[in-house]
């Protein structure tokens, strides 16, 4: 008699099944209309884009000590991912992990190129327009202008990263922003999924790692206060590319393709049919 397993519903879902359950949303994230897509990848651009306002706001004159703003800071940050996966947008690092999908043959590598570069135009758009409105609605000058002097600062060290720095730290900032994707999946309550997103995004941002979205709004916010030079557009440029990589590399090597070899790809063995 085999034993019974019980669970409650407030328990998380397990990992295999949270395998499953990312498995199903990229076929159905790949087969998106485009015009639903592009919308909601708008929205997720400027959702990450006020989670990075709100870190600017918040480590702009903090005197508590580096590692402690920092860990503040990565917390409001939060926010852009909250809002993406509890009101519903579309991110295009978080939408790396439809890779579990093509690795399980249920999609194509054309449906993949497809939902991701539809994604990164919705995103980035989200994102200039929201600087856009922040620069016309005057959040720079807060704090006699403190605010205004840490976006460029924040910007100017992106900008400075060399190409390795900022590849490396795309992966490393990836792969923590899918592990919450991934939390949040496999929660059952608003509440779970927040706390799920919260830690993995406040230590990414605490750690000074790259998210490529979010380098859309920090960088174009940044050069459009810059008024000394400090900020080198081809720096920025730079890092856009490098740091875009790195996440693609993170997301979908280091979490999606990690936890289908653990997973799906056994199951996809069971059910391969045995040649005669």
């Amino acid at each position: 008699m085999e034993k019974e397993t019980t669970t409650t519903i407030g328990d998380a879902y397990p990992p295999q099944e949270i395998a499953r359950k990312v498995e199903g949303l990229g076929v159905a994230k790949a087969r998106t209309n485009a015009i639903t897509l592009l919308v909601l990848a708008g929205l997720a651009g400027a959702f990450i884009s006020y989670g990075a306002l709100f870190f600017t706001v918040a480590v702009t004159d903090s005197h508590l000590g580096f590692g402690v703003s920092r860990v503040i800071g990565g917390a409001c940050f939060s926010l852009g991912l909250i809002l993406v996966v509890v009101a519903g947008a579309e991110l295009f690092t978080g939408n790396n992990l439809i890779a579990m999908a093509w690795a399980s043959r249920l999609i194509g590598a054309r449906d993949v190129v497809r939902n991701w570069l539809l994604a990164y135009i919705g995103n980035v758009t989200g994102c200039l327009v929201t600087v856009l409105i922040v620069s016309w609605c005057g959040v720079a000058g807060l704090g006699g202008g403190a605010v205004g002097q840490s976006a460029v600062q924040i910007a100017a060290a992106k900008a400075n990263l060399s190409l390795v720095e900022a590849f490396a730290r795309g992966i490393l900032c990836n792969t923590l922003v899918c592990l919450a994707v991934w939390l949040a999946i496999g929660a059952r309550s608003v509440t779970d999924k927040i706390l799920g997103i919260l830690f993995p995004i406040t230590a990414f941002v605490a750690m000074g790692l790259e998210h490529s979205i979010a380098n859309w709004f920090f960088l174009p916010f940044g050069l459009a206060l810059d008024e000394k030079g400090v900020v080198s557009i081809i720096g920025a440029a730079r890092n856009i590319l490098a740091v875009s990589a790195g996440n693609i590399v993170g997301g979908t090597l280091l979490v999606a393709g990690v936890y289908w070899i653990a997973y799906l790809r056994p199951e996809r063995l069971r059910r391969r049919p045995r040649s005669s």
